[in-house]
Formats: structure tokens, C-alpha cells, sequence
């Protein structure tokens, strides 16, 4: 694999964990485009984050008496 795709990679890391987000999953995927002629790699970079955010009532319980969610647990 390429130095600068891992580069780039780490990059995009960096900007998502910049913005409050935890990284919990990363991959690249390195092949040769099947739509282009040219001999170039391409990358594909998937990462899955999570960002816990406060609910509207700003205690962060979560408990909402209102809430009418029939796919809540209550």
C-alpha cells in the first residue's frame, strides 16, 4: 500500500477527531479504478465514529416521559 494513502488516511482521522468524533472502525481499500484506463490506485476509505451528544432536556439522562417512541424501551 502507498505511503501517501495511509498519509491521507491518518489526515482524515485526524480531521474527524478534530470535530469531536471518537474513531471506533478504520479501513482503506487500494485497487486499480474499473471505470478509468489509467494505471493510477485508487483509495477507499471507510471510518466509523461516534459523537455522544446531550439530549434537549440537557441533563443527559435520556429519560423523556414524552417521548412516544413505540420503538423506545421504557
Amino acid at each position: 500500500m502507498d505511503r501517501e494513502m495511509l498519509a491521507d488516511q491518518q489526515r482524515l482521522v485526524e480531521l474527524v477527531e478534530e470535530e469531536g468524533w471518537d474513531v471506533t472502525d478504520l479501513e482503506i481499500s487500494a485497487y486499480d479504478s474499473p471505470w478509468s484506463d489509467e494505471d493510477d490506485p485508487e483509495a477507499t476509505v471507510t471510518i466509523t465514529a461516534r459523537k455522544p451528544y446531550e439530549s434537549e432536556g440537557g441533563d443527559g439522562s435520556g429519560d423523556d416521559e414524552d417521548d412516544e417512541n413505540p420503538f423506545r424501551l421504557k
